[in-house]
């Protein structure tokens, strides 16, 4: 009788986390579907990455729902200071009832927040880090002082990584998905970029003849390739080419694109992909060397639904929820509680 329970009190404490967490996370998302904008535009006005900007806002908020943000507007948690001619509240922090600035919309926080570290000589070194690379961004802003508490900047990285984040960051940049994908790779050889150099692009780029994607046979062909040619060089059944391709018959290609030689995988080469603007199901399932069918049946969607620009694709296990829909708009993220002083 005592296993039972006990087996009962598992599952149950099991049950409770897992709805917790999903709880957690609707309140992130929606944060960050409300507030995207607005770091975008701060990003593009003082260079500040927007990933980091929200990774703070909604770590120093937990993510909208803190008494400070609630009574202040306050997403960043920035004390008053001595130079502070702004509205105040008092909340407790390191010490009981420390000041704090308070504004009169989100807009002007993450406007003060973007100044504040623009315009501090602490944090004039994080303005030549290459914008793209976030854990340094982190772990500037704690070393600087932004934070006491010892693991800020792995709360900020591990935020932008959960959630995407540095998405937005390329959105400010005008970059493409292909960057996203790469970001790793531009980390460790980039940090020293300039540190918002919007000039800098990185287009895919595909080796010439046949290759791989996903384990699996592809060629890349420019707009007009003859699709009877392909099959010929390749040996592969015309009939056949469309079927792995997903396709309608044509005689010839109208964009430049990826041809498989091989019907694709069930699943896709990287864990998740995140919707681009003007991008289709079909091209992401090409990109990543996924058959469609699987693609939609991993993430809930049915014929003719389409997911919204920023929403995370599952391409290996299947998602727990059907990602939003572009036909509602908006493309559709609470961490652990902040602590320790800031700024």
């Amino acid at each position: 009788m005592q296993n039972v329970k006990k087996i009962f009190l598992l599952k149950l404490f099991f049950i409770l986390t897992l709805w917790s967490k999903s709880q957690d996370t609707d309140k992130i998302q929606l944060y960050i579907d409300k507030y995207r904008h607005l770091a975008i535009a701060e990003m593009k006005r003082t260079g500040v990455p927007a990933a980091i900007k929200l990774a703070q806002g909604i770590h120093e908020t937990s993510a909208g729902t803190s008494e400070l943000v609630k009574r202040s507007n306050n997403h960043f948690g920035i004390k008053c200071k001595s130079d502070w001619t702004g509205e105040k509240v008092k909340h407790n922090d390191d010490a009981p009832g420390e000041c704090f600035r308070k504004y009169a919309s989100a807009e002007e926080s993450y406007r003060d927040h973007s100044d504040f570290l623009k315009n501090n000589n602490r944090y004039a070194f994080l303005f030549q880090l290459n914008p793209l690379d976030y854990k340094e961004w982190a772990r500037g802003l704690k070393k600087a002082g932004y934070a006491t508490n010892p693991r800020y900047a792995d709360i900020l990285i591990k935020t932008i990584e959960d959630y995407n984040l540095q998405y937005y960051t390329l959105l400010a940049l005008g970059k493409t998905n292909e960057e996203f994908q790469s970001t790793a790779q531009l980390n460790s050889t980039t940090r020293n970029a300039s540190a918002f150099d919007s000039s800098y692009t990185e287009q895919p780029r595909y080796p010439s003849g046949e290759f791989k994607i996903n384990d699996t046979r592809v060629v890349f062909v420019p707009k007009g390739t003859s699709y009877l040619s392909v099959a010929q060089q390749y040996n592969v059944d015309l009939f056949r080419l469309f079927e792995f391709n997903e396709i309608p018959y044509a005689e010839f290609a109208e964009k430049d694109q990826l041809i498989y030689l091989q019907r694709k995988r069930k699943t896709g080469k990287d864990e998740y992909h995140i919707v681009q603007p003007g991008e289709t199901l079909h091209d992401i399932a090409q990109k990543q060397g996924i058959r469609l069918e699987s693609l939609k049946e991993l993430n809930w969607l049915n014929e003719g639904e389409n997911p919204a620009v920023g929403e995370k694709l599952h391409l290996k296990k299947k998602s727990e929820k059907m990602p939003r829909l572009a036909l509602k708009g908006i493309p559709s993220l609470v961490p652990e509680a902040p602590t320790g002083s800031h700024k």
